[in-house]
């Protein structure tokens, strides 16, 4: 049974996870803090990401990028990268 989180991203009592979402210390984390809901929101803007910025998962440098993302999106920490229509295929900033 799913445990029930004060959710850091949206400030609600919900439904959170019985096992990591996510591999190592950020998915312990969630576990921790952050709701399902919220998680769907997260797994949405990745995918947003992935396609507009042309990402190869299998990079790195890739995979780099989305766990910024993924902290500054779910945490609020640091900055996210907005979807930047003029950086479309590219990483670089």
């Amino acid at each position: 049974m799913p445990a029930i989180v004060v959710c850091t991203r949206c400030g609600q009592t919900r439904e959170g996870f019985e096992r990591a979402p996510f591999p190592g210390a950020i998915g312990a984390r969630a576990v921790q803090e952050i709701c399902q809901h919220c998680w769907g929101d997260w797994l949405k803007q990745q995918t947003m990401l992935i396609n507009h910025y042309g990402l190869n998962v299998m990079d790195p440098q890739a995979r780099q990028f989305i766990t910024r993302n993924m902290e500054a999106f779910l945490f609020k920490s640091g900055e996210s990268s907005e979807i930047d229509t003029s950086k479309q295929g590219t990483i670089n900033h």
